[in-house]
């Protein structure tokens, strides 16, 4: 496909960009749902009495298709969105004017880290070697390339963009099996974050519910409910 093979470097790039935007995905329309089983519902519902938020989207991937985050925005909340692949921040910064949108990795440790990106509006791309081999080889047809990238514990991101944030409303977190490894870099006693949305892999592609209800149960987080592979932990007050 076109899409699979067309690079940032292409005259077409930036009109295919508009089109998949406008056209395919048809951004300037207000949809019930954007979220890939419907977990934005949950989110909305949570939120319903809150008209103005901040939200943090970890692997946002796409401005419209599988959002967590679109019918926030529609709201009027504004975030940061982050991804290791810059087509996504492409997209990002084309229609989500009040967000911050940077092309970065979260990990647990301040490094640099490759990156594995099956193509540029892929949303299997990862900086987990492992659950990106089994990954594509279920679901890609496309030619894999390297990247390296900078990768930052979550603070240190803050620190390094000149963001001052001490409080996040929504934190969804979807990194392809790099999850758990972004949640073991955030310094929970430094940032206070009411909801989370996680994807719940780890790097051999499984499903580890339990080790994420532990891991946040430590820092008073309690486990709410899960929606696909998706787990939503809310802060104790």
């Amino acid at each position: 496909m076109f899409k699979k093979k067309i690079s940032r470097d292409h005259f077409l790039y930036k009109p295919y960009l508009f089109y998949n935007l406008y056209f395919h995905h048809k951004c300037f329309i207000k949809r019930d749902t954007y979220s890939q089983s419907g977990e934005d519902l949950f989110i909305n519902s949570f939120f319903k009495n809150k008209q103005r938020g901040v939200y943090v989207d970890i692997g946002c991937f796409h401005p419209v298709l599988y959002s967590n985050t679109a019918m926030l925005y529609d709201k009027g909340w504004k975030g940061i969105n982050i991804d290791i692949n810059r087509t996504s921040i492409d997209l990002f910064n084309m229609i989500r004017k009040r967000d911050k949108n940077y092309c970065v990795a979260i990990s647990n440790k301040n490094k640099d880290v490759i990156s594995f990106i099956d193509n540029n509006f892929s949303p299997i791309n990862s900086i987990d070697k492992n659950f990106f081999e089994i990954t594509s080889s279920n679901l890609s047809e496309g030619n894999h390339t390297k990247k390296e990238i900078k990768a930052f514990k979550f603070l240190d991101f803050l620190r390094n963009k000149d963001i001052e944030l001490d409080y996040i409303d929504f934190l969804n977190i979807d990194a392809e099996g790099h999850d758990f490894e972004i949640l073991q870099g955030i310094d929970f006693q430094k940032i206070k974050i009411k909801l989370i949305c996680v994807e719940m892999y780890d790097e051999t592609n499984k499903v580890s519910k339990l080790k994420f209800i532990n891991h946040l149960k430590e820092f008073g987080y309690r486990y709410l409910n899960s929606i696909g592979d998706n787990g939503f932990f809310e802060k104790n007050d």
